[in-house]
Parts: structure tokens; sequence; C-alpha cells
């Protein structure tokens, strides 16, 4: 991008004729010395640019999971589930869509066949509410949708999913240990 940058400053002189004329200060403008004004490999490409690719990514990242999350926290926090009820087919549909399938174990979670998902109390923590997959055998097991969402950050978007996991309080949840999770 800083290539471009200076590639479109250097032609805009050029047909503007803003360089000096040949006889003078010649030597200030070889042609090596067109780029000076090129970061070098290590230099960040421009004051700001990677602030700024980094609020263009995290927008992107919000408008993507902020409605699912959302979603998710109304389903476990509000009255409208009680626990051990189902979810409605739509709310489903996202939540196995959009959550479940990002899980690391997605699979080992689903296990024999989903019938359904599930809320309910988490059984160490009683005074949390959490997501379960209801396998078509009656098993169930329960998920955290905290992990699948990084799980999919971390795929979608490889450079940016540290920050921005770290900076919107997906990381992962120590408390049960005595432990605060980094801010």
């Amino acid at each position: 991008m800083a290539l471009a940058a200076a590639l479109a400053r250097a032609a805009t002189r050029i047909l503007h004729g803003g360089f000096p004329p040949h006889a003078t200060s010649a030597a200030l403008y070889t042609p090596s010395r067109l780029f000076c004004d090129l970061p070098a490999g290590n230099e960040p490409s421009a004051p700001g640019a990677e602030e700024e690719q980094w609020e263009v990514a995290e927008a992107e990242i919000l408008r993507e999971v902020g409605p699912v999350v959302e979603l998710v926290k109304n389903i476990l926090h509000s009255s409208r589930y009680g626990d051990g009820a189902f979810l409605s087919p739509e709310d489903e549909k996202v939540v196995v869509e959009k959550v479940l399938a990002h899980h690391p174990r997605s699979e080992d979670k689903i296990g024999c066949g989903l019938d359904a998902i599930m809320v309910n109390k988490h059984p160490d923590f009683k005074m949390s509410r959490c997501l379960y997959v209801v396998r078509t055998n009656g098993d169930w097991a329960d998920f955290s949708y905290r992990k699948c969402l990084r799980a999919y950050i971390k795929g979608a978007y490889p450079s940016h999913a540290d920050k921005f996991i770290n900076k919107h309080h997906l990381v992962q949840r120590r408390s049960h240990l005595g432990l605060l999770p980094p801010k």
C-alpha cells in the first residue's frame, strides 16, 4: 500500500512538472532518490496507517459478530427462555450456523447428531446459564459461545484476532480459577 502511494505521488510530480529542472540539483533527483520517502521494510507504512487498518478490521468484525453476540446474550439473559427450554427454530438455526459450527470441537459436541439447542444452568457454576447441544440419543453437552466466536475470529481475521478478542472481552474466562481475564 505504501509503494502504491509513493508511485502515485511520483507520477503526479512528473505529470505536473513537480521535479526541478535537470540543471539544478540533478544529483538529488536521480531515479534512486524518487522513492526516498518510502519506509523501509521494518518501518510502519505511514503514521496512523496501522491504527486505521485496525479500525477498519474492528468495524468489520463487529458488523459480522455483533448481532450474533447480541442474540446469544439475549437468549441467555432474558426471560425468553427458561431453564431447560429449547431454542426456537429461528434462534437454533443462527446458533448452530454462526456459533456452534465454529467450536474447535464441534463434531465432538454434536456427537451422534444434533436434536436441539437448549438453555440451562451450568452444572458447576449455578449462577451461569449456558447453551447445550441436545444429541439425538438424549445426551447433552454444554458449549461456550465465546470459544466459538474466538475460533471464528482467529480463522477469519488472523492478523487482528488477538487484539479484537482482548479488547472486546472474548478472552477465556478464568474466574473459577481466581484469575481475572487480561485487559
